[in-house]
């Protein structure tokens, strides 16, 4: 079982909210540990066929790059994001070509990247790119952070599912 390390419970606030963070994003390559190569595309929600291990590895990759570069950063998008103007809502999720081992490797080295993006702002710094919310206001670092612990926490759930459903695993011991 993978150690798991929490933020120190007296720790200010930033090490909280980037602790809580990192530790979710560390669960993330967890969930997928020892998946048989048939399974990282399986798919298993016939509702949701984009719902596979690697697709949600692939969603949760650049959601942080969306997120800590396009908007915190206000870096401008260079058309390397899967997402076009009249493309699927979830084009990031079509990866059925792609090894999840490579998108595990491209998750963390966002994650990196994300860090390093912040490391040095406020967290009433203030998204620099265009909104994602349509007009309802500029995202503060905090917010985001919140976010991004919210929306990993979420799709780790999924990966729990997902993986219980493929082969019985449940990344907890009994």
């Amino acid at each position: 079982m993978t150690e798991v390390t929490r933020p120190p419970l007296t720790a200010d606030e930033r090490t909280q909210l980037i602790g809580w963070l990192d530790l979710q994003r560390s669960f993330v390559r967890m969930k997928c540990k020892d998946l048989s190569a048939a399974d990282e595309h399986r798919k298993v929600v016939p509702t949701s066929p984009l719902m596979t291990m690697a697709g949600i590895v692939a969603h949760l990759r650049w959601n942080e790059y969306s997120w800590f570069q396009l908007n915190v950063a206000g870096v401008p998008d260079t058309g390397q994001t899967p997402w076009t103007d009249d493309g699927h809502v979830d084009a990031e999720m079509f990866v059925d070509d792609v090894p999840l081992a490579q998108l595990l490797d491209e998750y963390d080295e966002e994650c990196a990247r994300s860090n390093a993006t912040i490391a040095d702002l406020s967290l009433d710094a203030l998204e620099q790119g265009p909104s994602m919310r349509d007009g309802t206001g500029v995202a503060s670092l905090r917010f985001v952070l919140c976010h991004l612990i919210e929306e990993t926490a979420r799709h780790l759930g999924h990966l729990d599912i997902i993986r219980e459903l493929l082969d019985g695993h449940t990344s907890y011991t009994k």
